[in-house]
């Protein structure tokens, strides 16, 4: 046996209420409330090169999404500075040709180097700090996947092991050798 609700405001409220939440879940609100609250934005400042093969180059999109905007594209080997990061998303601005302006490209699509000429190579540090433990040593003048960026350390992968580069021993430029 079903109460019925007696009181008209109550049940006014409540359907409001129900046509509320509806309309969030059906117009993709609820979804994109969610996703503003868990992207936090990282503030960086390294530089890096296209990895992307595709002869179009690598797309630059309006938000941090596949299903964002394309705003236009940059060729491989360019390069490119990263000014924030949001998971496997990176903001990118004053690129060295193709697309000028601001945008979002897909991490994985950029490429960084070592530096370390003259040396036994460099340290890849367990946290954004040179007080931080050593993980190892790459050599110098090494490609690393590039996973992210925090102020202007980079953090990178090398050979199934990933940790933070300085400014100092990072290369954004793809056909030099930053020395």
């Amino acid at each position: 046996m079903t109460k019925k609700v007696k009181n008209p405001a109550l049940k006014l409220v409540t359907s409001l209420v129900f046509s509320c939440i509806s309309v969030m879940f059906n117009t993709g609100i609820a979804h994109q409330i969610a996703l503003a609250k868990s992207t936090n934005v990282q503030k960086c400042d390294i530089l890096a090169y296209v990895i992307d093969t595709d002869p179009q180059g690598l797309n630059v999109r309006s938000g941090a999404s596949r299903n964002k905007t394309i705003l236009g594209q940059i060729p491989i080997n360019e390069t490119v500075q990263v000014i924030g990061a949001a998971g496997d998303w990176v903001q990118i601005t004053n690129a060295s040709d193709g697309f000028q302006g601001t945008g979002w490209v897909f991490v994985p699509k950029l490429g960084l180097t070592t530096q370390g000429y003259g040396t036994n190579g460099v340290d890849l540090y367990s946290s954004i700090s040179q007080e931080s433990r050593k993980l190892r040593i790459i050599p110098a003048n090494t490609a690393v996947k590039l996973l992210g960026c925090q102020g202007d350390w980079a953090q990178v992968e090398y050979q199934g092991v990933k940790g933070w580069l300085t400014r100092e021993d990072q290369c954004g430029a793809a056909l030099t050798s930053c020395s």
